[in-house]
């Protein structure tokens, strides 16, 4: 069942170009709402559904908030999907 959970949010194109984008490693959430052109609360319903699965991680500093990956493990599955 976990799989499952973990491959059906990858599924998603959007989600999937929101991992993309963290390939590289933290970045703020203004800077995902900007580099995917999609409204702020629509990229925020998608990392709660990445962060729900254990994909990505978030960090709080001030009134920011910055997602990363969450391991290794995801930073793999991700490559080798868009590979």
């Amino acid at each position: 069942d976990r799989a499952a959970g973990l491959f059906r949010a990858m599924g998603d194109a959007a989600r999937l170009r929101l991992l993309h984008l963290l390939l590289g490693g933290e970045v703020c959430v203004g800077a995902l709402v900007a580099a995917s052109g999609e409204k702020f609360s629509t990229v925020s319903q998608r990392l709660r559904v990445l962060r729900t699965e254990g994909l990505v991680a978030r960090r709080r500093d001030g009134s920011h908030v910055f997602y990363a990956l969450a391991d290794a493990h995801v930073t793999d599955l991700v490559t080798n999907a868009l590979a």
